[in-house]
């Protein structure tokens, strides 16, 4: 009969077998609790156990959805940043107390980086959609070494979004295009009293170098200078 196991016969005495053996298997049967002679009931009369699903629901705690931490996005600069670039050049200037130095203006920067002979490229870090860092530079040239270099002249990032790895991400951006570049380093100059900036950049592996000493000739100097040249000028 579908659903119903018999008795096995060496369980009834009816084959013949060892006494201890069939003591023995009897024995566990009774202890485990299992008749092998009940009834058993066809599964498609089976019916579930009562399940209430809201006590797993409640076992879960609730689903609060996280956003992927925002970064910054480096990009190199465009024409169309330059009043950008500007306005950054001037917080930068304000940062170091140094504005009234700042006479950069939209149509310098245009034909210094995007002109007929760029003399300057910049990197622009973008938070939310917004300008918020920059990064200017230019190629230099080891005697030395015999190797090309770049030359970081500004970095900076807006008060509002610093601490938020965005100095990091345009310095190491500028890195790999330098070794994309062959180039075998990058240099740049920051003030003494800068103990935040020079603390960011030895975490970063910079070293001073302090050996050297920058000189500097501009303006009424520079042009006296260059009337003493007596070498036709090279455009």
């Amino acid at each position: 009969m579908i659903g119903v196991r018999s008795v096995p016969r060496w369980l009834d005495g009816s084959l013949p077998l060892a006494g201890s053996i069939a003591s023995s298997v009897s024995k566990s049967y009774a202890d485990s609790g299992y008749d092998p002679g009940r009834r058993r009931v066809p599964i498609e009369q089976r019916s579930a156990p009562e399940f209430d699903a809201s006590t797993l629901i409640d076992s879960f705690p609730p689903f609060v959805f996280e956003p992927p931490p925002m970064t910054a996005i480096i990009r190199p600069a465009q024409p169309d940043d330059c009043e950008t670039i500007v306005q950054l050049i001037r917080e930068l200037a304000d940062y170091e107390q140094l504005l009234d130095h700042a006479r950069a203006t939209p149509d310098d920067v245009r034909r210094g980086l995007f002109g007929p002979r760029p003399f300057a490229e910049a990197l622009i870090a973008e938070w939310d959609g917004q300008a918020v860092g920059l990064a200017l530079f230019f190629h230099t040239f080891s005697t030395f070494r015999g190797q090309a270099g770049l030359y970081l002249e500004d970095l900076f990032v807006r008060p509002s979004h610093r601490s938020r790895g965005i100095g990091k991400s345009l310095l190491s951006s500028l890195a790999k295009l330098a070794v994309d570049r062959g180039c075998g380093r990058l240099e740049w100059s920051v003030l003494n009293w800068n103990e935040p900036a020079i603390g960011f950049y030895q975490a970063m592996g910079a070293r001073p170098m302090d050996e050297w000493t920058v000189y500097r000739i501009d303006d009424e100097p520079l042009q006296r200078l260059a009337s003493h040249a007596n070498t036709p000028s090279a455009v």
